[in-house]
This record gives structure tokens, sequence and C-alpha cells, in this order.
């Protein structure tokens, strides 16, 4: 597969790149720099000659005065190597570290801190679409996800598969993050029914057979390596008595899919709905991390169980989101939005479908999925004028 262009900005200064396995983070830094000095903790003899001797990082840019970018690779699998980062950059002022990583535990408990201010925290994330262009594909995108790794692969299929799989040896067997392999197995697959719903962790506890507490723990484990994450609750000025759990939500599509265990009782349109949201999700994360405009995200939802499934909140946009995997709008379908700007005027209202029509209706927008998905450019506006 060609490579892409991606909207990811390069800051000018050192910076952690964070971003799940797959999403492009050393495919695309070997592209835009090769001649930096790079350093991979993937390779087992690198891992082992840094490990035992941490300063050797010092010999090896001495020896290459003339490169000022060094790439760490995986920094989470040799945290110590952080103090040495941090005398280097006391040192010299004209270097650029990016330490990459696809897990923050390690990083969260050792050295993170001693270089707060020094280096940046930034997140790739897997392709948006607009970055695809014209290769992208709504379908494909629902069925395998848009991580690079697999989106490239001449059998995306096999690739999710064994994505799963690797990612579950490599990232939590092999780090001992959890002691019952079979058991945070049996959670991936439970959790993957609470895709796009309001968090139950004791629902979830008594699907995998498993203490709540260490559902708890298992959710933290996705969050460290970024699989999943988890939407607050839209809060502000609140008028109304609102939900008190977050929605849960796998960091990628194609890794939901299939992560979800599908029998008799499952409809292809509960799922295929599930799947549609988590897209839309991962690429309003995408566009906010991009972005920088100091945007967030969450959902709302009454007690009363009246929801909109995002809502973009910032200095420069205020927009709800409703997304339904339907070829048309039933009046009905905008009831969560209305009822929003009944206690937010000030708000703009958006309505994802599977349709091909742009429609004002009771003024809200109604647009294509694809279509908005595809014009969804970082540093502009959720919704342009029409």
């Amino acid at each position: 597969m060609e490579l892409k262009n991606r909207f990811f900005q390069l800051p000018s200064q050192s910076f952690f790149l964070f971003g799940p396995r797959g999403t492009g983070k050393s495919t695309w830094l070997k592209r835009l720099f090769p001649k930096a000095i790079y350093v991979d903790f993937l390779s087992p003899d690198v891992y082992r000659t840094f490990s035992a001797k941490p300063e050797r990082l010092k010999e090896l840019i001495k020896g290459n005065p003339s490169e000022k970018t060094i790439i760490i690779d995986e920094i989470q699998k040799a945290p110590i190597l952080l103090d040495v980062v941090h005398q280097v950059l006391e040192e010299s002022k004209d270097l650029q570290f990016i330490l990459t990583g696809s897990s923050a535990k390690k990083l969260k408990k050792q050295g993170v801190d001693l270089l707060a201010g020094r280096v940046l925290l930034k997140t790739l994330h897997p392709f948006m679409a607009a970055e695809l262009g014209q290769d992208f594909q709504l379908e494909k995108a629902l069925q395998y996800g848009m991580l690079p790794l697999v989106w490239g692969a001449k059998n995306p299929q096999e690739a999710l598969g064994a994505y799963i799989s690797l990612y579950l040896k490599e990232e939590v067997q092999m780090e001992g993050l959890v002691r019952n392999i079979g058991s945070f197995s049996r959670f991936l697959e439970a959790i993957s029914f609470s895709q796009g719903a309001v968090l139950n962790t004791s629902q979830v506890a008594r699907e995998c057979q498993v203490e709540r507490k260490t559902v708890e723990g298992y959710l933290g484990i996705l969050e460290d390596l970024m699989l999943g994450f988890r939407l607050s609750l839209f809060r502000k000025r609140s008028k109304r008595y609102l939900s008190q759990h977050p929605k849960f939500y796998y960091f990628d599509a194609g890794v939901f899919r299939s992560t979800r265990p599908k029998g008799p009782l499952d409809t292809p349109e509960e799922i295929a709905g599930a799947t549609l949201e988590g897209l839309v999700a991962q690429q309003l994360r995408a566009f906010i991390a991009y972005s920088s405009l100091g945007y967030e995200l969450f959902f709302w939802r009454t007690k009363s169980g009246v929801e909109v499934d995002f809502v973009i909140y910032g200095a420069d946009d205020f927009t709800a989101i409703e997304v339904k995997n339907s070829r048309t709008v039933h009046p009905k379908d905008l009831n969560g939005l209305l009822s929003f700007r009944q206690d937010y005027p000030q708000s703009k209202l958006l309505f994802l479908y599977r349709g091909k029509e742009r429609l004002k209706i009771k003024d809200v927008f109604c647009l294509p999925c694809e279509e908005f998905l595809k014009n969804l450019v970082p540093g502009q506006r959720i919704l342009p004028v029409y």
C-alpha cells in the first residue's frame, strides 16, 4: 500500500508519540526521518543492550553529531532510558527526541513527570477517512476498521484476527499485566457488548465471571493500551437529571467487530449500528486530537433515556451528533437532538445516516455519513455551511 500523508502535525520540540500498535507510528517516522538515529526496543538485542547500559544512548548521539533527531521506538519497554533523555535535553538544546509508545502504563509510573514541560504528549490515531481521500470505502471501514496495518494488508480479515491475538500476547502476557489471560480474553468479548452503550461494569463482570473490581482493572488495561476508551457525559449547565455512567468504545471499528461474538440471537442491524457509531467516534477523536483547538468529546443522556450520541464542545464549536445505521430519516430519530436543543439553543444539530441525500429537517442537518467522514478535516468546523 502506498504511504498516505497524515493530518498529524509534527511539533518542533521533542514529543512522545503514543498510539496503539498498527497505527503506523514507526513506518510514518521512518519515512519522515530516514537519517535519524533510531533505537527500536522491539528488537531483543537493542532492548538488552540499552537496558543494561542506558548511557549508551549518549555514546550513540556523540557518534552521530550531524543527526539532530533521535527516535526511540516503544520507549515504555525501557523507561529507565528517560533519565538519560532528560540529561541530554538539559545539555543539548538543538536535539529533538521522538519517543513512541503503545502503552503509557509504565511511563505513568516511571519518568513521565520528569520530562514534563520539555516533551509534549501526542497521539497518532488510525486513519481518518479524509486522509485516505478517494480510497476511503465506508463498507470496508465498517468491516475491517481503519488501522493502517489492516487497511493495507492483502488479506484484511486475516490481519485483523492476527492483530488481536498478537496484541494480547505481546502487550498483556509478556508485560504481565494480567494473571489470567483466559479471563481477560473473555472480558474482551463481554465488553464488546457495551460498544456505544452506557457502561455497566457489574453486568460485564457477571458475563465474564469475574469480580467487578477485576473488570475495572481490565478496563484500565484497555485504556492504558489505547485499545478502548470511556466517553464522559456532557453536564455543562445541565437542566435535567442525567445518567451517571460513561459510554464505552473500542478504539477501532474493525477491532470491535472482530472481538464481538456473533450468534443466533444477534441481528446484523444491531452489530452494524454499533460498528458505525464506533467508526464515527474514532474519527471524531482523531479530529479533536489533530485540530489542537481545545475541543472535547462527550455524549448526552437523560435518566429517562433521551440520548445524543456525541457532543463536540469547544470555544469555536458546539455540535450535537446523532448516528443511525438507516437509509432514511424518521422523525423519531431526531427526538434526542431536538430535546438537546431545548436545553442548549446555542448548539448545532447534525444527524448522520446511510442515505444519499443532504436534508434539513426541523433545524437538523441530515448528512450521509460517508460524505461527512470524507470531509472531516482537522482545524475546520465540524459542521461547515452547506
